[in-house]
């Protein structure tokens, strides 16, 4: 594996932090310290702050084909070294490297698609209905960003905001969770290896998040904040942002629902079921978190899940044939295991799973809890393990009124073979996004985010460089 840098990047050098300090980086399999990187405090933020406005002007000037050219290039660079990066990202965060793997092409497929829509910003020109104006409609980046990403998926929703904001010519600040810095490091490397320029990408690893995030959003110097993390996070964020009314994009918590008419094909079902609750360990916003079930195929469905999921193999993510890794940290696995035995102790019966095992490491096996009570806590609350709750259902009205009922919506789940039903259902669900007969809806192509407190803006597709980017309108008299 090659080095991976541990300081920060700050105008284009590796530098230590100011204070110094550094905070250690574990591995959830094993408890043990991987390594100690910088620890950045706020007189480093205001560094990379300078940096990053240093460079703006010069970066929104540079050709579109240069900005895309190095978003192709570090494409190529990370799937060159997708045997590194996966072993990298789960050292540091517990998934299996068979689904690593599978990050480091979704995240590079980001570079890719943004290398591609760089060359595409477009503007407009016309002549205003009476005649007397020419407008010309100009598309400009917002300026200096702050991305702040999560510790699930450290590479991809990396690439996920820094390509939109490299195509758009954005400087960057780039704020890694502090469980996953690693992979952010090593991304950033790969940037300026592919010939990002000094200043336009600054990397801050930091333990105290607040400290460092508030005075930079309230200084008025950050003009787009893209945060993704959870719902109470973001409200406080973009509380932050109203003071000098930074451009926000929020991905935020989840409460999927994953709706199973009677007249699904069970088998598809399952394995659509496996991919939105497993994905990751459970550990994601689109994770299926209430599993409804019509009641005339709830028991053919919980069998064949319940065998899926108790066939697992749950170990160090580095070892091979495991199926499910750790979850990230001791209070991740207590608050899926608080889950679990409020939802029992409420009337669950656990099918499979449900028990915390001895030894190290943040370990939780796959579990499958049915007749769950809809006052069980773990129906309003974003699981992020790998428990699936089953309830069932008789009628469509009612499903999607419970599906509904939540103040998050990014994402639901539905299969039936009726086509009608699946589009009448789809329009009804108040999520930001809907998987027909399908349990994985995370594309670079299409515009991911959600409705409700599960957001603002979409991230990825067509639409995910629109966040980057300023309209200016400038109005010429026909005269002229």
């Amino acid at each position: 594996m090659q080095a991976v840098p541990k300081q920060l990047h700050i105008a284009g050098t590796w530098q230590n932090a100011a204070a110094p300090r550094t905070m250690p980086v574990d591995n959830p399999a094993t408890g043990t310290t991987l390594c100690e990187v910088a620890d950045a405090g706020p007189e480093d933020g205001r560094a990379a702050l300078n940096a990053a406005q240093a460079a703006q002007k010069a970066w929104a000037a540079t050709a579109p084909r240069t900005r895309s050219e190095i978003l192709r290039r570090a494409h190529e660079i990370i799937l060159d070294r997708t045997e590194d990066l996966a072993l990298l990202m789960t050292l540091e965060m517990g998934k299996p490297l068979a689904e690593a793997r599978g990050e480091v092409t979704y995240a590079a497929e980001f570079f890719r698609w943004f290398a591609e829509e760089a060359v595409r910003i477009d503007g407009g020109y016309a002549t205003s209905p009476d005649g007397r104006n020419r407008h010309l409609v100009l598309r400009q980046p917002v300026g200096p960003c702050l991305l702040i990403t999560p510790w699930n998926f450290p590479l991809a929703m990396g690439t996920r905001k820094i390509g939109p904001a490299v195509a758009a010519g954005c400087t960057m600040i780039l704020k890694p969770a502090p469980q996953t810095p690693l992979s952010s490091l090593a991304l950033t490397g790969i940037l300026t290896e592919a010939g990002l320029p000094p200043g336009v990408l600054n990397t801050v690893t930091t333990s105290d998040a607040g400290g460092l995030v508030e005075p930079l959003l309230r200084g008025g110097g950050i003009r787009k904040l893209s945060f993704t993390g959870s719902t109470q996070v973001g409200r406080i964020l973009l509380a932050q942002c109203a003071d000098t009314v930074v451009r926000t994009s929020l991905e935020l918590g989840g409460n999927a629902p994953f709706i199973v008419f009677d007249d699904a094909d069970i088998g598809a079902a399952v394995d659509g079921a496996m991919v939105a609750k497993m994905r990751n360990m459970g550990e994601a916003c689109t994770a299926a978190n209430r599993i409804y079930v019509h009641s005339s195929v709830a028991g053919e469905f919980a069998s064949r899940l319940t065998a899926r999921m108790s066939a697992l193999t749950v170990g160090d993510g580095t070892a091979p044939g495991t199926d499910v890794g750790p979850l990230i940290d001791a209070a991740g696995r207590a608050k899926v295991d608080a889950l679990v035995r409020d939802a029992v102790d409420r009337g669950a019966k656990i099918l499979t799973g449900g028990e915390l095992p001895a030894g190290d490491g943040n370990f939780y096996p796959p579990t499958v809890l049915t007749e769950v009570p809809r006052d069980a806590a773990l129906t309003g609350t974003e699981i992020f393990g790998p428990v699936a709750a089953l309830f069932t259902f008789d009628d469509e009205e009612d499903v999607v009124q419970a599906a509904n009922d939540t103040e998050w919506g990014l994402v639901s789940y539905v299969f039936t073979r009726d086509l009608d039903r699946a589009l009448r259902v789809g329009e009804r669900l108040e999520t930001g996004m809907v998987g027909l007969n399908t349990g994985l809806v995370s594309n670079p192509a299409a515009p991911f985010g959600g409705v409700k407190q599960s957001g603002l803006g979409r991230e990825g597709g067509r639409v995910g460089i629109e966040e980057f980017l300023e309209y200016k309108y400038l109005a010429v008299p026909t005269g002229s």
